[in-house]
């Protein structure tokens, strides 16, 4: 599995792809818009964060496995 990084690339290629903002997901995960900015920008880089990465890629049912294209 490709590291936090390239889950956080393919998350933002997909919320710009479905034009979802990051106060959309802060609404529908019961987040602050800053911790969600931070979270996927990797200013915050802690487990918290990852874990929203992770949860985030297997909601949208994004592909991150290398060569798997959503």
């Amino acid at each position: 599995m490709p590291g936090v990084d390239t889950g956080r690339q393919k998350v933002g290629a997909y919320l710009k792809e479905h034009k979802i903002s990051y106060p959309m997901l802060a609404v529908s995960y019961g987040m602050n818009k800053q911790d969600v900015s931070d979270y996927l920008s990797g200013r915050k880089d802690t487990p918290k964060s990852r874990q929203f990465v992770i949860q985030l890629i297997r909601d949208l049912g994004i592909k991150y496995e290398d060569g798997d294209e959503k």
